[in-house]
């Protein structure tokens, strides 16, 4: 069943435009196999978003740590990951460009780090919630072959989601702007959920 019952029927129909989003950070929020990173991938294949603007912790990490999960754990490497990550962000601030954070991002701790970064810039931040439903989240998890991760591992994201990353939660938190981006569960594609916003 759905979370709220209007939230399908919200989904059906496209917006008669697209959601402006204006040039500043901009967060996704969502736990692993949520869908962020296809959506992403969208936005830069129909030319809505440039590719350097999106900031990926997962593709710092390998760039740092090479792509076994063995050498990407230890703390010291995690601590160079997300001060590269903050790095290009401010890199693309600073410039008055936009810079797209795809990271999990579930827990106020990691989003407080983002939102200081875009405060020092006056910068809007608008944050992107990917919320599907459990089995849907799990269902991609498996499709994906993801081995750096266990099902417990996206059950925990999923819970802390639910806990620590509602939207009114994210807006008391610094959010300018906060929106959902439809998936699976309202039966839309990547590139239809991507279709639904403009960049700035």
């Amino acid at each position: 069943m759905p979370k709220n019952p209007s939230e399908s029927m919200r989904y059906l129909t496209a917006p008669a435009s697209p959601i402006r989003v204006p040039t500043g950070l901009v967060v996704l929020v969502g736990p692993p196999a949520s869908g962020k990173t296809s959506f992403v991938r969208a936005l830069i294949e129909s030319g809505r978003i440039d590719a350097e603007a999106v900031v990926s912790s997962d593709e710092i990490r390998a760039e740092l740590c090479g792509t076994s999960p063995a050498q990407a754990e230890p703390d010291a490497a995690d601590a160079r990951i997300f001060e590269e990550r903050d790095r290009r962000i401010v890199a693309r601030l600073a410039t008055g460009r936009s810079a797209v954070a795809e990271s999990t991002n579930v827990t106020p701790q990691a989003r407080a780090r983002l939102i200081a970064i875009a405060g020092r810039f006056d910068a809007p931040v608008t944050m992107l919630r990917f919320d599907p439903e459990i089995t849907d989240l799990l269902r991609q998890y498996t499709e994906r072959g993801r081995t750096d991760l266990t099902a417990a591992d996206v059950h925990a994201y999923a819970a802390a989601m639910a806990r620590d990353a509602r939207a009114d939660q994210l807006r008391a938190e610094g959010a300018t702007t906060v929106h959902d981006v439809p998936g699976r569960h309202q039966a839309t594609t990547p590139a239809e959920a991507a279709a639904r916003f403009s960049f700035a």
